[in-house]
């Protein structure tokens, strides 16, 4: 049975990860860290520990607490925030992951940090980006990821850390409200359609950017770390995807529901800039011959579920 520790685990994909691992490892059997505590199911359904991933030996005791055998580091500022104040990112993306890596290998752990497509730049080739291309992002999170799977391979071929890691897309999610990224616009939208009908977006339109829906994310984690480990090459950057949208493409597929939702523009140049500065859509082929990777979500199947369970979501929270 895993005994997996997970950093971030408030976080987007955290809080979503963490409750679906429970399900299938045990409640007890997956440790959920925060820098910050709250009353969430998260913190509520199984063991929690106070965690701020710049404290390397705070990282250590925890995993030697719980016996794990299985780190998940996904504690990290995102690609908007980290802009803000770089050097904070510099020392809570990079540091945070250095200290976890070794943490895995003196325990000789398994071993999960997500990429990003932010690990790309301006010229890396915009449609259909390979597998293995050129990678110069000019964002201090690129920089970040682009550091963290150089590292993450060096951890491997170094010290034989079994580290693992997929390059995602913008995650959209009903969970977890958006927080901080540069593909948030996608999920905002889908709160913003079922709330006002309207929505102002800070992506300009023809933005083209990859997707995935988060049960499509939380899969892929999964089945990588589940994957035989004889068979990955790549190891800590598959390209993972399901679509490429812009918010135009997002609003007309809404409309199919809501026929008088309203998409109008207040471009945000900083955010803007990112965004033009990613690919325009992503090759997943290795995921896929590796270890098998398919979306089952696309970009109408996704908004029905979307809107389906954010109006519940609104049901509740006003009944």
């Amino acid at each position: 049975m895993k005994k997996i520790l997970v950093t971030g685990a408030l976080g987007q994909i955290g809080s979503e990860l963490v409750m679906k691992m429970r399900e299938i490892y045990g409640s007890t059997n997956v440790i959920a860290t925060d820098i910050r505590e709250t009353d969430c199911e998260v913190v509520q359904s199984g063991p929690f520990e106070i965690l701020d991933v710049t404290e390397a030996k705070k990282i250590g005791d925890i995993a030697k607490k719980h016996n794990v055998d299985t780190i998940m580091h996904l504690a990290a500022l995102l690609s908007a925030t980290a802009e803000k104040n770089p050097l904070l990112a510099w020392n809570i993306n990079m540091g945070g992951l250095v200290n976890a890596l070794e943490v895995a290998k003196e325990l000789n752990t398994q071993f999960f940090t997500p990429s990003s497509i932010g690990a790309f730049g301006p010229n890396t080739p915009k449609d259909s980006t390979p597998q293995d291309t050129i990678q110069r992002p000019s964002t201090m999170y690129g920089v970040n990821k682009v550091s963290g799977e150089l590292l993450c391979d060096y951890y491997y071929q170094k010290f034989g850390v079994d580290t693992r890691g997929v390059r995602f897309p913008g995650l959209i999610s009903y969970v977890t409200p958006p927080g901080g990224g540069t593909t948030d616009y996608a999920v905002e939208i889908y709160y913003e359609a079922i709330k006002n009908s309207a929505y102002t977006s800070y992506i300009d339109k023809n933005t083209f950017m990859d997707m995935m829906y988060m049960p499509d994310a939380l899969q892929a984690i999964i089945q990588l770390m589940e994957a035989d480990s004889t068979k990955l090459k790549h190891r800590n950057a598959f390209n993972v995807t399901a679509m490429s949208v812009d918010p135009e493409a997002i609003a007309q597929e809404i409309r199919k529901h809501i026929p008088d939702f309203a998409l109008s523009y207040d471009v945000d140049p900083v955010r803007q800039a990112i965004a033009e500065s990613w690919p325009n859509s992503i090759d997943a082929q290795a995921a896929k011959e590796e270890w098998g990777f398919k979306a089952e979500f696309d970009l109408a199947s996704m908004t029905v579920d979307m809107l389906n369970k954010l109006k519940v979501k609104s049901e509740v929270k006003t009944g």
